[in-house]
This record gives structure tokens, C-alpha cells and sequence, in this order.
């Protein structure tokens, strides 16, 4: 009886090591040819959180998003159900309602959906009058951040309608809308130029840029802060200003690259008032995880911050594993709650069938909560890497 006590004990707390840090909210098996994509999350005005993921892999038809609630300040989650026609998009809300933004397939139109009963229903973008924004190309996008500002709304965006491959095909543009226009009428949005990837930047290391943030300046401008490929250096974004009629966007490289820890992969910039600082969490590689490749190493989540959007600071590292081939803390969406941050990722770790095959087909959906993040300090850090 002891020896089947003390086997139960192990298998219990081997059990409990293959979780991962935080709240599972979603977990698909690696064996299921379906990984976890686009972590978002929002906040309803009742205190509700919602929180959604795409699908994407071998198996899966991208343009699935699963949606899931918390009503208990992310202990516990449960299924909201899934929105066919939807990929790369986020979670905001707007005026009380619940939207959902983003592409209806890998490389699709450009749609936005509107739910006015806590994501239990949604529009469906038919036509240019319910949601169905851009029509006319290849657009991509991920959990990008909306910002409200001089009475309007903004949306960072790329087409894949360039030269080349993935990286050097993406075009940046910014869209915008009056906050207090109908999101779902395409005719209330206007979108700037879009710019392009030049191969000669940054000593021809410069694979293309994407995922962007739309901004508030500190100039009180907008601009769209995006990640760049930038081998094997990594750690760099770009700064492309938009013009304040909203339709020009324009970049200069001679200033507009900056060194932002973690800018090989996707990043959510947030500016606090109370703080008065931009702060992000992103997937800063430490020197001793340094390699040929940083947007492939993101089992390093930092948290980030800056007073003007070019000189950033890693103030605390919040989640970390030493391994960086088949652990991941990746493409982590958050929002302000209270004197706290509120987080998803998209998380590559170990579970009872072996883990996520490598970093980037995430295995779980994660919940996590960073309390008092406005004073930690990197003593206040899960790990020294």
C-alpha cells in the first residue's frame, strides 16, 4: 500500500509539473495537428473577461477563433463557442459593446464583427454596411491593439500584397474611424498609404515589418509601432508616423528603427497614465539565449517599458523556462486592470502527451495576472536567464 501511495504521489506531482505557469484556458495536444494562435483578451463593462484564440497547424482550416469567458477575475474559464470567418483578429471594446477585428482567413478580407450580449452573438460582416471593411486584396493582422484618441478610433494593419515571401510582402497601413461612427459601415473608415519593405535598411538585414500598434505619440501624434525581422540582431522595431488628417503614412529609416527588447516577435504597447509610460510584454532574449535566429526564441517573456517609444527598459522578467526549443510565452495580448496588467499568451509547454513539438505551435492558451507592475524591478523576476 505504501508503494502505491508513494506512485500515486508521483504521478500526481508529475501531473502537476507538466502545467504550465498560470491559468489553462485552452489546451489542444500537439498530436492534434491544431496549435494555439492570436491570444486576445478585453474587459466588459460588468467586470467580465473574455478571451479568444485561432486555430492554426496541419489540421486546421484558418479561420476558426475560439472565444471563452471568466467571470471570477480569470480563475476559472469557460466556452463562449467559436466564430467561423474569423483569424488574426483581436478583442476590444468600444461604447459598451464587445468587437472582434481581424481577417476572415489566413490572407483574407479585412472584417469586424459587433456583440451587444457579452460575445454570446455576434454581427456577421455580409456586405460594406455589417462589417465587411476591406474587400478588395490579401490582408494579415494579428492581436493588435485600438486605441481612441482626438476623437477617433485606430487600427494598425498590413496587406500581403507586396514582392516576395512572408516578411518582405507586408505593407503597413494604419486605419481609423470617428469613435462615434458605425464600426460596422466600411464607409466610416478611412486607412492611410501603405508602406512597403525596403531590402537596404538596416545594412540589408531587413526581412519586413508587422503586427503593428497604433500609438498615441508623445507629441500627441499617432503612430504604428511594428515588429521587424531584423537577422540575426533581432531586438528592433519600427516608428512609421501617421499624418494627422489620418490618410499619409510616412517612415523615415534614418530614425525610425529603435532597439526594442524582444522586437523579432509580436508585441502589445500600451500607454498608462497614472505611470506615464508605454509599458509592453515581450519576448526579450537574454544574452545567454542569444542566437542566429531571435524570433524563434520566446521562452523569455519580459515586461517592458518606455517614457517616449524609443528608449525601452526591461523592468522584470515574468515568465521564463530555460529550454527555448519547445517552450514559448508568445504573442501575449494584455490590458490594464487596476494597479494590475491581465494577460493571455499563447504557450508552447510541457503536458502528459509529450508537449508542444517545438516553440511556435503553442499547445495552451494561458491566463496571467501581473500585480503591482508599475514598481517590479528585476529582483521582483521569476528567473534570473
Amino acid at each position: 500500500m505504501r508503494i502505491a501511495a508513494l506512485w500515486i504521489f508521483l504521478a500526481c506531482a508529475m501531473a502537476r509539473a507538466a502545467a504550465p505557469p498560470g491559468v489553462v484556458i485552452d489546451h489542444l495536444p500537439a498530436s492534434a495537428g491544431q496549435y494555439v494562435g492570436s491570444p486576445s483578451i478585453a474587459i466588459l463593462p460588468d467586470g467580465t473577461y473574455v478571451a479568444s484564440h485561432d486555430l492554426f497547424g496541419p489540421k486546421a482550416t484558418r479561420d476558426v477563433t475560439r472565444l471563452f469567458r471568466s467571470s471570477d477575475r480569470g480563475q476559472t474559464w469557460s466556452p463562449l463557442g467559436e466564430i467561423h470567418g474569423a483569424w488574426w483578429s483581436n478583442l476590444f471594446v468600444h461604447r459598451g459593446d464587445l468587437y472582434l477585428m481581424g481577417p476572415n482567413r489566413e490572407y483574407g478580407q479585412l472584417v469586424i464583427r459587433r456583440s451587444t450580449d457579452a460575445g454570446k452573438t455576434w454581427t456577421e460582416p455580409k456586405d460594406a454596411r455589417s462589417g465587411l471593411l476591406l474587400a478588395d486584396g490579401k490582408y494579415h493582422t494579428s492581436t493588435c491593439p485600438v486605441v481612441v484618441h482626438n476623437g477617433r478610433i485606430w487600427r494598425a494593419v498590413e496587406d500581403a500584397m507586396g514582392p516576395g515571401g512572408w516578411g518582405s510582402h507586408f505593407r503597413a497601413f494604419v486605419m481609423s474611424a470617428p469613435e462615434d461612427a458605425d464600426l460596422l459601415d466600411a464607409a466610416s473608415w478611412t486607412r492611410t498609404n501603405s508602406l512597403g519593405r525596403n531590402p537596404a535598411w538596416l545594412n540589408k538585414n531587413f526581412g519586413g515589418w508587422l503586427e503593428g500598434n497604433a500609438v498615441v505619440t508623445p507629441d500627441g501624434g499617432i503612430a504604428d509601432v511594428l515588429r521587424v525581422e531584423n537577422r540575426p540582431k533581432g531586438e528592433t522595431a519600427a516608428i512609421i508616423q501617421i499624418s494627422p488628417d489620418s490618410k499619409t503614412a510616412t517612415f523615415d529609416p534614418g530614425d525610425g528603427f529603435v532597439h526594442f527588447p524582444g522586437g523579432n516577435t509580436k508585441f502589445t504597447i500600451r500607454w498608462d497614465p497614472e505611470s506615464r509610460l508605454y509599458w509592453t510584454l515581450s519576448n526579450y532574449v537574454p544574452p545567454r539565449h542569444a542566437g542566429p535566429n531571435a524570433g524563434m526564441t520566446r521562452n523569455t517573456l519580459a515586461l517592458c517599458s518606455s517614457p517616449d517609444l524609443r528608449n525601452w527598459e526591461v523592468r522584470s522578467i515574468v515568465l521564463y523556462h530555460p529550454d527555448r526549443e519547445k517552450h514559448g510565452f508568445q504573442y501575449v495580448d494584455w490590458v490594464f486592470d487596476g494597479a494590475g496588467i491581465i494577460a493571455v499568451s499563447r504557450t508552447a509547454f510541457d503536458d502528459e502527451e509529450g508537449g508542444a513539438h517545438n516553440q511556435h505551435d503553442a499547445n495552451y492558451l494561458t491566463f496571467h495576472r501581473i500585480s503591482g507592475f508599475r514598481t517590479l524591478t528585476m529582483k521582483d523576476s521569476v528567473a534570473r536567464p
